[in-house]
């Protein structure tokens, strides 16, 4: 074992880390500071966390509130890039973990440790994502990960582990699903959903109503935007973090957000996981149709080219590098025409964009009608064409001949 005297560890409260903290005093001989980041998970699972920290031997326990950082410089920069991974995921997971990987850097400067510790699996991605933002930001400190020293293998272990050292824990040896929340989103995995071939049962959807259940009238919700930004929502003004917190709950109510997907895990394995994004799915759709109001064919292209980029940089836990900061500011650029006004239906699972506007809008009514204008002659398409099939033209007749 490395000599470490003081290690902050990213500590949820969950079977895992809680075995991690006095594993850590045996196996290393040192202090160990719990860190707890407040994402937007919920009040009940910060509840307790403090006492259940000292009581598995930690020496402090921070618990840090990032919900308004995490939605204002992650959330909604990520939104400006139109990132979808694999055209359906969201992000929800990928998107937290630098800004709680960077709010645990801070406690170990502040609290003068040598080590970070993680409680993620040698199978997962979140392991190469906090790492990598170690790596980024503290490349001078140590960095632990019990799961890929340690022998445990199982629940049943962790269990009889926090046992023999009567340090209590209101986890069970059963354990259906691994989920994860925050302000963005919850995801599910675990249990029946390994099996690809079996439907989600209803016990696995705890965010968002079932779109069966959900009411018969649908519901509108008007969103604006000012250079790329949520500003109101139906005429309020809304913090970053107060307008996703109002969108989750009035698009879970008609069932918006859900998703079902086998995905591409970076570490080389796929994995199953289903995903509650009701405001994100909300957010994400408006933001995009105001985009197409006013940015034209060739901006759109490049800025969708930036969103496939992006996905991936996102998911892989590349957020502190040169790459994502080059990423982010192209979208900036866009996003200073993304000005406007978008209205969404929502009814029964969907999410429906039915009204926009905009100042910076390219769209005329002028040039699009059917009826006769003053400002196209369409004889020009006539020449436009020709010379834009030219190349094609030179093709077939050299063939012919």
């Amino acid at each position: 074992m490395q000599n470490v005297k003081k290690i902050v560890l990213a500590y949820s409260g969950g079977l895992d880390t809680s075995a991690i903290i006095p594993w850590l005093k045996e196996n290393y001989d040192c202090e160990v500071v719990a860190f707890a980041a407040d994402v937007g998970q919920g009040d009940e699972e910060l509840e307790g966390l403090h006492e259940k920290a000292i009581a598995s031997g930690a020496s402090e326990c921070h618990i840090i509130d990032l919900k308004e950082e995490f939605v204002n410089d992650y959330i909604f920069p990520t939104i400006t890039t139109g990132a979808v991974y694999e055209g359906e995921y969201l992000l929800g997971t990928s998107m937290a973990r630098p800004v709680i990987a960077k709010a645990q850097v801070e406690v170990a400067r502040k609290v003068g440790a040598d080590a970070l510790c993680h409680g993620c699996t040698g199978k997962g991605n979140d392991q190469v994502r906090f790492e990598s933002t170690f790596a980024a930001l503290a490349p001078d400190l140590t960095v632990i990960a019990p799961w890929r020293e340690w022998d445990m293998v199982s629940r049943e272990d962790l269990l009889a582990y926090l046992a023999e050292r009567n340090i209590a824990t209101t986890a069970s040896a059963t354990k259906i699903y691994s989920r994860d929340a925050n302000a963005w989103h919850i995801s599910h995995e675990g249990g029946e959903l390994e099996d690809p071939w079996q439907e989600p049962t209803k016990e696995v959807w705890t965010m968002t109503v079932d779109p069966e259940d959900a009411p018969n009238t649908p519901e509108r919700v008007n969103l604006s935007f000012n250079e790329g930004r949520l500003t109101h929502i139906d005429g309020e003004a809304l913090s970053p973090y107060q307008a996703l917190v109002k969108l989750n709950t009035v698009a879970a109510a008609h069932g918006v957000g859900r998703i079902d997907i086998v995905e591409n895990r970076l570490v080389g394995m796929k994995s199953r996981g289903c995903y509650e994004t009701p405001g994100g799915t909300v957010l994400l759709k408006a933001y995009k149709a105001l985009e197409t109001m006013v940015l034209d064919k060739a901006a759109l292209k490049y800025r969708e080219q930036i969103g496939l980029e992006f996905s991936h940089v996102m998911y892989d836990g590349r957020w502190f590098t040169a790459l994502n900061d080059s990423l982010l500011a192209g979208a900036a650029s866009f996003a200073k025409k993304v000005t406007g006004d978008i209205v969404v239906k929502l009814y029964k699972g969907q999410a429906t964009v039915t009204q926009r506007r905009s100042p910076n809008s390219l769209y005329s009514e002028d040039f699009a009608t059917f009826g006769a204008d003053d400002v196209y002659d369409q004889k020009h398409a006539e020449g436009f064409i020709r010379l834009f099939s030219l190349s094609s033209r030179i093709e077939a007749l050299k063939n012919q001949g």
